[in-house]
């Protein structure tokens, strides 16, 4: 199972970074399909560093306080090695979106909509961005960034095709609602 430690490791693996730079990497390359919190980046490092897979320097800086470099050791790189054998587990997908398109019946067909709108611009503002990122790179990180990209054009597309599912249940359970007198739930009085 990927973690954070391991995420660490490959981030180092691409150059000597400060606990800063490591997030700073992981926010603009894996921000698309991964999320680690930068809280849990330094215990991970000091993990890292007490089992010898990553060393550190501090570096002094001019009228900054002095930083903490860390390096990848040789264990540390087979131990990344090792760690990326392992088959990836299942990707798993959080939304709150899918969880308010769930309950679709109880909102205002109008915000229903809203919703929608403001999802499909969001994926193709994001699918637009990865394919920049599409454009350059290693080999390896433009299959990342051009099967992100498709990731997110195709949930556009589906959006865009399906929404007439979830907008006229939300408009159904409305009209429903205004013919019985009212309606329960977050929709009341919509």
């Amino acid at each position: 199972m990927m973690d954070v430690r391991t995420l660490c490791l490959g981030v180092l693996s691409l150059g000597d970074a400060s606990g800063y730079e490591i997030k700073k990497r992981l926010e603009n390359v894996f921000s698309h399909f991964y999320d680690a919190s930068f809280g849990s980046i330094y215990p991970a490092l000091k993990r890292l560093q007490t089992e010898g897979l990553v060393r550190s320097e501090t570096e002094q800086q001019a009228k900054r306080p002095d930083k903490k470099v860390y390096s990848l050791t040789v264990e540390g790189r087979l131990t990344l090695v090792r760690e990326l054998n392992n088959p990836p587990g299942r990707d798993r997908v959080r939304s709150e979106f899918l969880v308010a398109m769930f309950f679709a019946d109880l909102l205002p067909a109008g915000q229903v909509g809203e919703m929608i709108d403001r999802r499909i611009a969001e994926h193709r503002s994001l699918g637009a961005e990865l394919a920049e990122r599409e454009a350059r790179g290693t080999a390896a990180q433009r299959f990342v960034a051009g099967y992100g990209r498709a990731l997110y054009e195709a949930a556009a597309s589906y959006l865009e095709d399906n929404r007439y599912l979830v907008e006229s249940e939300a408009l159904l359970a409305q009209i429903d609602g205004d013919r019985t007198g009212g309606r329960t739930g977050a929709g009341a009085g919509n």
